[in-house]
């Protein structure tokens, strides 16, 4: 695949971090008395900007029972650090071997920017991004903002990068701007809600993903 820029989502996608998001929304939010809810609905959101995540879990919130449900939800999050052994299995290499190749890499992500900021650190992934940009810092996936301020930033078109991600707002966020996308299996969603957003491909494991990158 001959793009210049590589975009990346983060959880679900380079780290394996879907299930304690999901059990740290349910230990927030069921702590304050809101109904537990079923998994698949906690896992559905991740990718969301964490305002319009609990808007679309619990309808009606109001913003102070969303500040301590965040709250909340960042104790039980940070509580667990992300290592490089969370990094999902050859995912680190990827990335390097792109930036090897002369390509750019970047991330777009529903995390805030002080999670993603810690996560960097600690998953030592950092140094391979130049920009990464957050849902609390432009607007929530599936608004392609956060592509476009990228894009800006190293002057190509939509079509000169692709947007690899595990979750229908990835690829739906990329359809909106005609950037190619690139759906990975392993992390929220699977190939047939993938499928809906006409990626350029859809894979099950990293070795398909390096194979569709051209490494």
């Amino acid at each position: 695949m001959n793009v210049r820029v590589v975009i990346f989502d983060w959880d679900g996608t380079l780290v394996d971090s879907v299930e304690h998001i999901a059990d740290s929304l349910h230990q927030a939010a069921t702590e304050l008395g809101y109904p537990a809810l079923e998994r698949e609905a906690y896992r559905d959101i991740i990718g969301l900007g964490m305002v319009e995540a609990l808007e679309k879990l619990y309808p009606g919130i109001s913003r102070d029972e969303m500040n301590t449900i965040r709250e909340g939800y960042a104790r039980y999050f940070f509580s667990k650090v992300t290592t490089p052994q969370n990094v999902f299995e050859g995912m680190a290499e990827v990335v390097a071997d792109l930036r090897g190749s002369g390509r750019s890499c970047s991330v777009a992500t529903g995390k805030s920017r002080r999670g993603l900021d810690f996560a960097l650190v600690s998953s030592g992934l950092g140094d391979h991004f130049e920009i990464t940009r957050c849902a609390d810092e432009t607007r929530s996936k599936p608004d392609p903002a956060m592509l476009e301020e990228i894009l800006r930033f190293y002057r190509i078109e939509p079509e000169e990068a692709v947007m690899i991600g595990d979750t229908r707002y990835d690829l739906e966020m990329a359809r909106r701007i005609g950037m190619p996308s690139i759906g990975v299996e392993w992390g929220v969603h699977k190939r047939d809600v993938l499928g809906d957003y006409s990626p350029h491909a859809i894979v099950d494991s990293v070795p398909d993903l390096r194979r569709v990158l051209g490494l």
